[in-house]
């Protein structure tokens, strides 16, 4: 014979042989020969094999003392102790000992992708229940579309959208709903007049319908950007280079009346559009440089014989005033003596006294 003693929030299960015989709670046993005991701690899990669990239910005793919790295949079930979550069960059978907590079990269906409302939402936060599900974020300037097992089922507005984990497919697109900037650069393109050149484009945009952008086109940015390119080429292709200089924002015009329709069946709104850079080889800058100094030294000239003819009529008009009137001869007379004699710093005489009856004659009439 043993003695043994149970102590408050163990359970001790009695073996003789190897065969389960009874089940001893709180308080001192005897053992009888052969017999031996296996204590649990109530607080702790334990897994059995399947067989030790079947032949243990057949035991009214050790039923009572338990929570059996069966998680089916496509089930999840929630422990909470104490009204606390404690952790999630898979698929499979466990074994709960009943003691000083108390525990609530709520199993949920995850065969399907929707989440219960009844799971409060903070739990999918904890590592325990986050690995069993799939988070999807729709930011601000977004929109979704969810394809379920590759078949489009909804759009998603912004937002975040949880769902089991499980052997649906689930793939969400997303599409920046934001104005966009798309570069076209680095084109090199022949003018209709033959003259080369490169340019630099720059397009906005916005999608519109994400359907269209995501679902109904492959890389609709990547077609977006070769419909502009060639509307682009086409439109320089029938302007001549003096054509393409003079109105280059013609260009920007042309080109989105031209891709306006085409970009709505890609899901894209165009907002503006415009020549960036014109950017011309060596030779053509040479001959443009030229050019230019040729028009600037022809308005040079310009400038210059206009004001000889307005010096020329000026003289013109004084003389035929100075003809009419003998005063104002006489005075544009003593005005250009008037200089001369601001440049004479001395005057030295020589000879009889003519010089000095000449230069009187000059102020006597």
């Amino acid at each position: 014979m043993k003695r043994i003693t149970i102590n408050t929030n163990y359970v001790g299960l009695v073996f003789k042989n190897g065969e389960f015989k009874r089940v001893l709670t709180t308080g001192t046993y005897w053992l009888g020969f052969g017999e031996n005991v296996t204590l649990y701690d109530k607080s702790k899990d334990y897994d059995f094999s399947t067989a030790e669990l079947d032949v243990l239910l057949l035991n009214a005793e050790f039923v009572n003392l338990i929570y059996l919790v069966s998680v089916a295949d496509n089930e999840l079930t929630l422990v909470y102790q104490n009204k606390n979550f404690k952790n999630v069960l898979k698929a499979g059978r466990y074994v709960i000992w009943k003691g000083l907590s108390t525990y609530e079990f709520l199993t949920v269906d995850i065969s399907k992708i929707e989440i219960e409302n009844t799971i409060d939402k903070y739990l999918f936060e904890k590592g325990a229940l986050f690995n069993f599900i799939r988070m999807y974020k729709i930011e601000a300037y977004e929109k979704g579309i969810m394809l379920i097992d590759a078949k489009f089922d909804r759009i998603l507005e912004a937002g975040t959208y949880l769902y089991w984990k499980n052997n649906i497919t689930i793939d969400v697109l997303k599409a920046d709903l934001r104005q966009l900037n798309m570069e076209i650069v680095g084109q090199e393109i022949l003018t209709k007049d033959k003259a080369q050149l490169r340019m630099n484009f720059t397009i906005q945009y916005k999608v519109e319908d994400v359907v269209k952008a995501l679902l109904m086109n492959k890389d609709f940015e990547k077609q977006l950007y070769v419909t502009m390119q060639l509307a682009l080429r086409a439109a320089v292709g029938l302007m001549t280079f003096d054509e393409l200089m003079e109105s280059k924002e013609k260009i920007g015009t042309s080109v989105l009346e031209a891709t306006v329709n085409k970009a709505e069946e890609l899901g894209v709104k165009l907002a503006d559009a415009g020549v960036k850079d014109i950017i011309l080889s060596g030779e053509i800058k040479d001959i443009m440089n030229q050019v230019l100094v040729a028009e600037k030294r022809a308005q040079a000239n310009m400038i210059t014989r206009r004001e000889e003819t307005a010096s020329t009529r000026s003289l013109l008009n004084t003389a035929k005033l100075m003809e009419d009137n003998t005063m104002l001869y006489k005075l544009k007379e003593m005005e250009y003596v008037e200089k001369i004699a601001e440049k004479i710093n001395t005057i030295s005489l020589s000879g009889s006294g003519q010089i000095v009856d000449q230069l009187k004659q000059i102020f006597v009439k």
